[in-house]
């Protein structure tokens, strides 16, 4: 038998791992503030619950894959939230992205009901999630993690270990700061050779032949060139990680000038965007007359 499985959160990311979880043949539980977005699911096997208290009661294994740490505290704390509903023996298992302290307050909050926890945020994009080729950073027991692989690897192909709970959330951060400045550095070059007339294009071609070459600029120089800029991965969530990231810099007195100046910049694009584009829509900074 395998493992009941509870989904909360079934947004860009959310939802192909539920179809995936589904494909491998797990019992699966789904929970959307905004229900509309289970239909797909329930139409393909899973179940729906009326709230996230019901879809922890239901699972062995419950995954929560929302936006920010307002809507994990929320879902998890808040009125009919999973926390109540989790069994002595099941396991937590956060792919949102959040803070390291957070982490630790939902790992000590699980234990107190017998409950394990892990923070286990993910990297790939819509695409690795279609595909079900995510990377899970993981914080906390190892033995957790052992038994929850097969669960995770209906919808990855790598699992890191990476320390106690809290610690892959750290990582995921500091991943993030890095292909935010990736991306704003290939914005800012672009705006940079267009300016002195050279097409942006020939940039991107020698850029691609050097040292400087990332597979993110593969996936984001078309979009900033087209100026064209479809959700894989909202600029108001990439946003949301640098200020996370500047937080726990600041919580361990470590200065980041980069990416205090990156945090300026997307804001800035976020605040007056008037749609939820990707975050290479970072790009809008330097407008074209």
């Amino acid at each position: 038998m395998k493992p009941a499985v509870g989904l909360i959160g079934l947004g860009l990311m959310g939802n192909p791992m539920g179809k995936n979880l589904l494909k491998a043949g797990f019992p699966l539980t789904v929970w959307n503030r905004s229900s509309a977005k289970a239909d797909d699911l329930v139409r393909e096997g899973a179940k729906l619950a009326a709230t996230p208290r019901e879809a922890a009661a239901r699972a062995d294994v419950l995954i929560t894959m929302v936006s920010d740490p307002p809507a994990f505290e929320a879902v998890l704390w808040g009125e009919k939230g999973a926390l109540e509903g989790l069994r002595a023996g099941s396991v937590l298992v956060d792919s949102s992205t959040v803070s390291p302290n957070l982490a630790r307050r939902a790992a000590v909050a699980c234990a107190e009901r017998g409950v394990d926890f892990l923070d286990a945020p993910v990297t790939g994009g819509t695409w690795g999630a279609e595909k079900g080729e995510l990377v899970f950073m993981v914080g906390g027991k190892s033995e957790v993690l052992e038994r929850v692989k097969p669960v995770l690897a209906a919808m990855g192909q790598r699992f890191f270990h990476l320390g106690r709970n809290g610690a892959g959330q750290t990582v995921k951060l500091a991943m993030n700061l890095i292909l935010a400045l990736e991306v704003d550095a290939l914005a800012e070059a672009l705006a940079l050779v267009t300016a002195a007339g050279v097409p942006g294009e020939r940039l991107v071609e020698v850029l691609q032949s050097s040292m400087a070459r990332a597979a993110v600029l593969d996936v984001k120089a078309p979009l900033i060139l087209k100026r064209e800029f479809p959700p894989s991965f909202p600029l108001r969530l990439m946003q949301k990680d640098l200020k996370l990231a500047l937080e726990l810099a600041r919580e361990q007195g470590v200065p980041l000038p980069a990416g205090a100046a990156a945090f300026e910049t997307y804001s800035a694009v976020k605040n007056a965007a008037n749609d939820d584009p990707d975050y290479a829509a970072v790009a809008r900074f330097w407008k074209r007359s």
